[in-house]
């Protein structure tokens, strides 16, 4: 078993760590990432370093069977508070005049309070209906930002030939310029109906959701005639659960509850890049 913490770290903390796991070795990856290897007592030591690392706002990750980034063939990653800072149809919402409504609605449908999330999903865009389609544009050009580490990860990625693929609950608008500016593979997400230049409140098609993000991975694992130990998925939300234990591994990014109970590793505390480190190569 390897402990790898990544953040940031000081030599006190190191020294505390070191002192509870008793490592064959210490491999320092970077100034902000260290793993011990081969630790003993994980059951006695377990909640120690995690309290140590919260304390200290580092992220942590036990692993039992290490891995290689390079290893995995396929990275499928949430949009909307993972690979970007915002939900942007709370953003949408904003300029309709109605963000506290619809974020409320969101924070359920993240929560996994909401029963139905098609449901959650079209109330929240009816609520929409009449905004001005140009909006979709500012938003992206005004507010959406990539979380950190993302180009990182991203890059890594595609130097190790792995597919990337984009999977939202959001809006195809958004997904499709960052799979252009990004240079990702495949994105899907839910498309917004749209009638002389406004927004109709509904959607085209059936609602691209949890059970849509599992199937999308299951049929990319075969596209790609690869195994479900060799994918990569990175969300925060209950719509990305099912995905996510779809997955050989899975990382829960600053993730609501219900996903931190599912998730392989978690990042509560730095950007996407933490995944490198716990997968460092």
């Amino acid at each position: 078993m390897n402990l790898v913490i990544s953040g940031p770290i000081d030599a006190d903390l190191t020294t505390r760590i070191t002192t509870l796991v008793h490592p064959a070795r210490t491999v320092v990856l970077h100034e902000s990432a260290i793993r011990f290897e081969d630790i003993a007592h994980l059951d006695a030591i377990r909640s120690d370093v995690q309290s140590l690392c919260d304390a200290c706002r580092v992220d942590h990750a036990f692993i039992a069977v290490p891995r290689r980034f390079s290893d995995f063939r396929l990275l499928a990653i949430d949009m909307d508070s993972t690979l970007i800072t915002i939900e942007c149809i709370n953003e949408l919402a904003d300029y309709a005049g109605v963000k506290q409504q619809v974020q409320a609605i969101t924070e359920a449908a993240m929560q996994g309070t909401t029963v139905d999330f098609a449901e959650s999903l079209r109330s929240r865009v009816q609520l929409l209906k009449g905004l001005d389609v140009d909006v979709l544009r500012r938003v992206y050009e005004e507010r959406v930002n990539l979380s950190l580490g993302a180009n990182a990860l991203i890059d890594k990625a595609k130097e190790a030939g792995m597919y990337t693929l984009l999977l939202s609950g959001g809006f195809t608008y958004f997904a499709n310029r960052l799979k252009e500016d990004l240079s990702l593979d495949s994105a899907y997400a839910n498309t917004l109906k749209v009638l002389n230049s406004k927004l109709t409140g509904s959607l085209r098609g059936t609602v691209f959701d949890a059970a849509a993000k599992e199937k999308c991975v299951l049929s990319t694992i075969e596209l790609l005639d690869t195994k479900r130990q060799n994918v990569l998925v990175i969300g925060d939300g209950a719509n990305d659960i099912a995905m996510m234990t779809a997955a050989g591994t899975s990382i829960g990014f600053h993730a609501k509850p219900l996903v931190r109970e599912q998730a392989t590793y978690l990042i509560n505390y730095g950007g996407l890049d933490v995944t490198l480190d716990f997968l460092g190569d």
